[in-house]
């Protein structure tokens, strides 16, 4: 898919820019893009520094919240755009501390955001998209048709509603060794790279230091391999990658990821290659195990040859069912033979512990009820 092609797809799929009031929010726009909005209406740019301030350093909800800003200016601020959160549809929580929401759009759409906690860390797995296009088989959000793109606002705002739960924002004073929120992990519902323009978007934004400020070594982006934009990715953004890989030859992956017949494994492999890393950062390669098709020990070792001399992390996720999959889980004596062939041959292939299983918020799991709303003439 070329990048003309691409932006036709985004541009198809396009989020909603206005609420019901018909009100333009303003999370989703670079510092520059606000001051030169706000400016059309004589604000002065001073002001809309400060609105970009409190935005995402203070994480304030409303302009009412604004200490700095005068009233007549809240008032017009109101009056034209909004600043605020999707509504909370359900909160689940795993007995293992997994947090999923489901949240509702302003135009009723449906979105699945999970955090994960752990030890060290605690990372958030942010969606993209309303469903997806690449109908992986052994994937839940697959089997639901990609109803639109989330805009970068609504990408934002899915990072925004964590920190608001957790009451993690900058202004707070907590380092990142004090925060339960580290990470971020675009590897929710959909594909980012077919919505590359406003994730960039929204990770730039998560990346200035006088916005969200998280560092691209805390982001990683998860693509199933649309080869054309990995490229520019790393040029733009330069966060962490992680190919979604799950087949070492080019018939079982096109099988179980129809993606492999139009970006086969050679072509997704040299644009591993040519991806940007400094000496100290790998790519991740995951890998759901699934019995009988994808984990026999000459498949381990097919995948030690096909990753080579790339500098690598390879994720072995046991398969984390969902009904109707007609997959199952390799057997975690399985698991561990296999990982063990790549361990010695000076692969790191860590088994992922499953996490959240008990709400369908494991990896794979994730869907929402959205559906496209076709308007009738």
């Amino acid at each position: 898919m070329s990048d003309t092609s691409i932006q036709k797809h985004e541009k198809v799929f396009a989020a909603p820019k206005v609420d019901a009031q018909g009100r333009e929010n303003l999370i989703g726009l670079s510092k520059d893009e606000l001051i030169e909005l706000l400016m059309q209406y004589q604000v002065p740019g001073f002001r809309a520094k400060q609105v970009w301030h409190w935005i995402y350093q203070r994480g304030v909800k409303s302009f009412d919240e604004m200490g700095n800003i005068p009233k007549d200016m809240k008032a017009f601020l109101n009056d034209r755009f909004s600043i605020g959160r999707p509504t909370v549809e359900t909160e689940q929580r795993s007995t293992d501390g997994t947090i999923k929401w489901l949240l509702k759009l302003n135009d009723g759409q449906m979105v699945e955001t999970v955090f994960i906690p752990e030890k060290d860390r605690g990372t958030l797995c942010v969606s993209s998209q309303i469903g997806c296009t690449l109908t992986c088989k052994f994937c839940h959000t697959g089997t639901q048709p990609l109803v639109r793109n989330l805009g970068a606002h609504e990408i934002l705002q899915q990072i925004m509603h964590a920190r608001d739960v957790l009451d993690e924002w900058p202004s707070s004073g907590a380092k990142d060794g004090g925060r339960d929120f580290t990470n971020i992990v675009m590897m929710g519902m959909g594909e980012p790279l077919y919505n590359y323009s406003n994730v960039a978007k929204a990770l730039k934004i998560c990346m200035d230091g006088d916005g969200l400020s998280i560092s691209k070594r805390r982001i990683t982006l998860s693509t199933s391999g649309v080869v054309p934009m990995i490229q520019k990715c790393g040029e733009e953004l330069n966060v962490n990658l992680a190919i979604s890989l799950h087949a070492t030859n080019d018939n079982l992956r096109s099988e179980i990821m129809p993606i492999n017949k139009k970006y086969p494994l050679d072509e997704l492999m040299q644009a591993c290659r040519d991806y940007p890393l400094d000496p100290r950062r790998r790519i991740t390669f995951e890998y759901v195990m699934l019995k009988g098709v994808n984990d026999t020990d000459d498949d381990a070792h097919n995948l030690a040859t096909l990753i080579g001399n790339i500098p690598a992390k390879i994720n072995l996720i046991p398969f984390n069912d969902w009904p109707g999959s007609g997959f199952e889980c390799s057997d975690m004596e399985r698991i561990e033979a296999f990982a063990k062939i790549l361990r010695d041959k000076g692969l790191d292939s860590p088994v992922r512990k499953t996490r959240g299983d008990d709400i369908l918020a494991a990896c794979g799991q994730l869907k929402s009820a959205s559906k496209k709303i076709i308007n009738k003439k």
